[in-house]
């Protein structure tokens, strides 16, 4: 089940939902809209290496913005910092990002109920597009939970993504033991 506009303002006056900056006309029917951070980040490798500690380049989009390109992934970041308590929550792009050509993530739209953190994006484009900083990207979706959490992800000893960042994260698939 997705929780529904006065369900979210509900879960977020329960504190069980955070979202900073919060404004309330970026929350849709069943839906939270959420923008493009400043700060993108590529890879110094063309070559990934799943079992090394792939490195990045983060840089700030300028203020007439930033054109990516086609066959370059580019890690973004949410501009809200977001906290999820009691709900599962899903990042999607909207369709205007959509029709833009701009995926904003490759596999990674499901965050674990704990998640307290910015989202990176994994940003890419079907053309050369120009983006900019604020302009809304995704939009968040929660999902109510059946059954009694065990492990909170931001409880969890081995959890890669917790240190609270405004900058996009590269892969930590280096520290899983394959």
């Amino acid at each position: 089940m997705i929780l529904s506009d006065k369900h979210i303002l509900a879960e977020i006056e329960k504190g069980t939902i955070i979202i900073e900056p919060f404004n309330q006309d970026c929350l849709g029917t069943n839906s939270y809209d959420v923008h493009l951070g400043k700060y993108l980040a590529t890879y110094k490798d063309r070559v990934l290496d799943a079992k090394a500690h792939n490195k990045i380049d983060h840089f700030e989009i300028p203020k007439d913005g930033f054109v990516l390109q086609p066959g370059t992934l580019y890690l973004g970041v949410t501009l809200e910092y977001t906290e999820t308590h009691a709900h599962v929550p899903f990042l999607e792009g909207k369709s205007s990002t959509g029709r833009l050509g701009i995926d904003i993530h490759a596999t990674a739209g499901k965050g674990d109920v704990g998640f307290c953190n910015t989202w990176t994006l994994e940003i890419s484009c079907a053309q050369p597009v120009r983006i900019y900083a604020g302009m809304p990207i995704g939009q968040l979706i929660y999902f109510v939970v059946d059954g009694n959490i065990g492990n909170m992800y931001n409880t969890k000893n081995d959890a890669k993504y917790n240190n609270k960042t405004t900058k996009p994260v590269e892969s930590m698939m280096w520290k899983n033991n394959f």
